[in-house]
């Protein structure tokens, strides 16, 4: 009997999964995962996105186990190794065909190619699965046949040809006879340092859909109103989830569309909101396939690669360390050291902090989140980080230099955020906490502000202004 192999990455699911659905249709299956540490962790990702990896991993396997399907679970040093390691498992299981669902970074679309080039020369057959966006990489083009470089347009093309069938769940398998394989342990792996907030995040499809459930039922209509605030529960925290596939876009579209009468882009206010974070997290998977350039380190406006940036190892490690002397900014810092996830106010603000007011180059910063965040996922953290250094698609214009302390008493008028994650700042009257006095500072042992924001903001606007234009 021959059978099909499922290849699970960053899709940690059985409901709505394209690949296993496809599968599934022609026979049994075997499922593996192969686990490359060491090539994560060269490319920044910390404990706290492994961790969490695992954990979804070890969920997946007893989802599995209970359609009789067999998880099979190989460590191997880099992608470089992934086409022989599937190979080998394909033949010793007898399967004919490989599944997966496709990944849009740089490294993983090469790795793919190589996987499907090995096959196709052994004489088996490895198919590849559009199924984290709604419309494949190239689906959606300008007039001129481009990619889109500015997420307007790209949202309006995508509202305007979005079809219900692109949105239709995949068939959930149905219970398997045993393949007479028996799953493999999954070993937790061992990391430089412990995960530091595993509680908060359960893995898996059950805590996805539970926490979207949640969501849609306290949080969504409120979202428009109340995402800015770091101090109120307003956001979804499904991203971690999404990152890893524990939860589908499909799932959460459709979840919206039943919540607003049928409409995504019109009707609620929170809840179109927050399809609009959807299409962006979209939209960056576009960015990753159309200007591949951006997966190499540089810069999608090209012409901002000439920025001076500063060298500045002091005011790195006080932003990395939370202790800047602007509250909002370090009162951020250390939520994500603590808890592994920051707010996403708190993200375009922090990041705007180090690469405007300290002019330091953005990719630093970039790989700082890449290494806490339990939610880390390149194209949204790229995106993202370009975005506030104006370096990126749809870039704040570079005169676009947030006042943290303007930031701070608009978002946490009460200063209770502060005091959570900067507890030293607590005992002082809310409305000081924004930006405490010298004697305040001395009082409670908090450091003044490293930089100026005037001052800063004026030597941030002559490099951007002395760059060549952009084209």
């Amino acid at each position: 009997m021959t059978r099909a192999l499922v290849w699970f990455r960053s899709d940690l699911r059985i409901h709505d999964n394209t690949a296993l659905a496809a599968a599934t249709r022609r026979g049994p299956v075997v499922a593996v995962f192969l686990r490359s540490l060491p090539h994560w962790q060269r490319h920044g990702h910390g404990a706290n996105k492994l961790d969490f990896w695992h954990r979804g991993v070890v969920a997946l396997k007893e989802g599995l186990a209970g359609l009789g399907i067999p998880l099979l679970h190989r460590d191997i040093a880099g992608f470089d190794d992934a086409p022989a390691a599937l190979l080998q498992i394909a033949r010793e299981i007898g399967a004919d065909e490989l599944h997966f669902n496709l990944e849009y970074p740089l490294d993983e679309q090469r790795r793919d190619r190589a996987v499907a080039r090995a096959f196709a020369d052994a004489g088996l057959t490895a198919r590849g699965h559009h199924d984290s966006v709604a419309f494949a990489p190239g689906e959606l083009l300008t007039g001129k046949g481009d990619f889109y470089g500015v997420f307007t347009p790209f949202a309006r093309a995508w509202q305007r040809q979005l079809t219900p069938e692109r949105l239709a769940l995949r068939e959930t398998p149905a219970p398997q006879p045993s393949p007479g394989i028996a799953a493999e342990r999954v070993e937790p792996p061992t990391l430089p340092a412990p995960p530091v907030d595993a509680e908060r995040w359960p893995a898996g499809e059950a805590a996805a859909a539970d926490r979207l459930e949640r969501f849609l039922r306290f949080r969504a209509r409120h979202y428009a109103t109340q995402r800015d605030f770091p101090g109120l529960a307003g956001t979804s925290e499904l991203s971690p989830y999404l990152a890893l596939g524990m939860i589908s876009h499909r799932q959460c579209l459709q979840a919206a569309l039943s919540e607003n009468d049928g409409s995504l882009a019109e009707g609620d206010a929170g809840i179109v909101s927050w399809v609009n974070e959807l299409v962006w997290r979209e939209f960056y998977h576009h960015v990753a396939t159309g200007f591949p350039r951006v997966c190499r380190h540089r810069a999608f406006q090209r012409h901002t690669e000439a920025l001076a940036w500063q060298v500045d190892e002091a005011g790195f490690h006080a932003w990395c360390e939370g202790r800047t002397g602007y509250p909002i900014v370090d009162a951020a810092m250390r939520q994500l050291v603590r808890t592994g996830w920051m707010h996403n106010r708190l993200r375009m603000i922090a990041a705007m902090f180090l690469s405007k007011h300290l002019l330091i180059d953005w990719r630093r910063g970039e790989a700082f989140f890449l290494q806490h965040l339990v939610d880390g996922e390149f194209c949204a953290n790229n995106g993202g980080w370009q975005w506030a250094a104006s370096t990126g698609t749809d870039a704040a214009p570079y005169f676009r230099i947030f006042n943290p302390t303007t930031q701070s008493r608009r978002f946490d008028a009460d200063a209770r955020f502060i005091a959570e994650y900067v507890p030293e700042l607590a005992e002082l009257p809310p409305r000081d906490r924004h930006s405490p006095s010298v004697a305040q500072c001395k009082q409670v042992g908090y450091p003044r502000p490293i930089v100026d924001h005037k001052a800063a903001r004026a030597r941030a606007l002559e490099a951007f202004k002395s760059l060549p234009p952009g084209t």
